[in-house]
């Protein structure tokens, strides 16, 4: 589990294509303080695995599913990414709960700057079978774009706006996304249970019905 609140900007040292994979090596400093082995470290809201580690760097290997939901499909040695460790009990939740595991990708439709913060408008990936990520996305809710924890300013019909301090954009790759720019969203674990919850409920609620109803006949 995560908390949204990226510790450091890493750089990727080099892409190893495996065909149906690609094993990622990533340089950092500060996640690998105490890294190792098998320990969790989410590379743009996506949850790796530390597969090795050798001075400076540190290597997950990244199946083909996740390069067919996430952006990380595509990455380049030189390219930046955010990097957070796995959170510990003692650590302050000063986001929110983020388990790594990616959504969707979005898109950076545009960007509009003020003189202290920077509005950033985002299209959600296109709905499947299971509806738009939309249904998930309240205004003022949390929503994590690329292991960001934000808070969206304010829905729209197909995506969603956030602002951001100029802290976040100085250490993390949203200082630096462009327009046509892909990101990784989860959205609030806690809005997903509900919504089974929901659904388990009206299915139980329709059975009762049918019970009910056949008893009366």
């Amino acid at each position: 589990m995560f908390t949204g609140i990226v510790e450091e900007l890493g750089t990727v040292a080099a892409v190893e294509d495996q065909g149906d994979a690609i094993r990622l090596t990533i340089r950092a400093a500060t996640v690998l303080e105490d890294a190792a082995l098998g320990d969790s470290i989410a590379v743009n809201g996506c949850c790796l695995t530390v597969a090795a580690r050798e001075g400076d760097t540190w290597t997950a290997d990244v199946m083909q599913e996740t390069l067919d939901k996430t952006s990380l499909h595509g990455v380049r040695p030189g390219d930046r990414v955010n990097l957070e460790r796995a959170v510990t009990a003692q650590k302050r939740l000063g986001g929110h709960i983020v388990q790594g595991h990616v959504d969707g990708v979005g898109t950076v439709v545009r960007r509009t700057p003020s003189e202290h913060w920077e509005v950033v408008e985002i299209a959600l990936p296109a709905a499947d079978e299971r509806g738009s990520l939309g249904r998930y996305l309240v205004d003022k809710g949390s929503i994590t774009v690329d292991g960001v924890s934000l808070t969206v300013v304010e829905t729209t019909e197909d995506g969603f706006t956030v602002s951001l301090i100029p802290e976040t954009l100085a250490r993390t790759t949203l200082g630096t996304r462009r327009p046509g720019d892909r990101v990784n969203l989860e959205t609030d674990i806690l809005a997903k249970h509900v919504e089974r919850l929901l659904a388990h409920r009206d299915r139980t609620d329709r059975g009762l019905t049918a019970h009910t109803e056949g008893a009366s006949a």
